[in-house]
């Protein structure tokens, strides 16, 4: 299936599309963040705290006064930042260990699957608060430890796909020709595979940008003066009965976020296999 009727079928899925039109714009705020904001995110207004939304501030202040559509926006820059790192290194690590153990099998995969699946045993989010908590407390170990959760379930993806790919005839060919285990991971195996990875690694869109805010919400995350939707949750859980919308923002952004990965993964998926809609 090439890549073109792939996609055709995706702008089908006109949910998965608008949600990919959404990530789309906010990497795109995320990008321009600092000139898109009317105020600076982190300047304080005491005379003007907890003040209702209005034409001068859209969403309103907090209780240092700080415009809270200024912080929403600067916090898509640390949304966009956890995913890719939940993409990337997942990527780097997570499948070429599921492509080397499946496709040379033994022992090899009898090591790396038994590690993999020790640490999936963990729950994402505890493990990820027990590794931002050796590395220490900062938003770039929180955003590491969110990509090495990710590692073990791109692993085990990337293994099922190769040992089912490994036994196709192209691949017993290439061996035949004489072909060794590298070039024919690089040749065959990973381009026949890319599809249910590639699926993977947008619905880890989700799972990065929910696992960044609790982290932030539970202070092992973004730090002062360092802006991400689960402190601004955070720091508005105190005053919920003074002012409930300094929570409801981020936390609509966070909810559309989430929801936008999770459809835009649903929509690949039926892209790559049709079949899928019908159930």
């Amino acid at each position: 299936m090439s890549i073109k009727e792939v996609m055709r079928r995706f702008r089908s899925e006109r949910l998965a599309f608008v949600s990919f039109i959404f990530l789309l714009i906010i990497s795109i705020v995320a990008i321009f963040a600092p000139l898109i904001t009317p105020y600076n995110p982190n300047a304080q207004n005491l005379s003007n705290i907890l003040a209702n939304p209005s034409f001068s501030h859209w969403m309103g202040t907090d209780n240092l006064g700080r415009d809270i559509f200024s912080r929403v926006i600067m916090g898509t820059r640390t949304a966009i930042q956890a995913s890719l790192f939940a993409i990337i290194i997942p990527l780097s690590i997570g499948v070429p260990i599921g492509i080397i153990a499946g496709y040379l099998g033994g022992i090899i995969d009898d090591i790396f699957m038994r590690i993999v699946d020790a640490i999936i045993a963990i729950p994402g989010i505890l493990l990820a608060l027990g590794i931002t908590a050796a590395l220490g407390i900062s938003l770039w170990n929180a955003m590491i430890a969110i990509g090495i959760v990710a590692i073990p379930q791109f692993a085990r993806l990337a293994r099922g796909q190769t040992l089912q790919v490994r036994t196709e005839p192209y691949v017993e060919s290439a061996k035949i020709s004489g072909a060794g285990p590298i070039w024919t991971m690089f040749k065959h195996i990973i381009p026949n595979i890319s599809p249910p990875v590639l699926v993977q690694a947008s619905v880890n869109i989700s799972f990065a940008v929910l696992a960044e805010t609790s982290l932030s919400f539970l202070g092992m995350g973004a730090q002062s003066p360092q802006i991400s939707w689960g402190s601004m949750i955070q720091q508005a859980y105190s005053m919920i009965n003074l002012n409930p919308w300094l929570i409801v923002y981020p936390g609509v952004a966070t909810a559309l976020t989430v929801m936008a990965g999770n459809f835009v993964g649903d929509g690949l998926r039926v892209a790559i296999d049709p079949k899928l809609k019908k159930l």
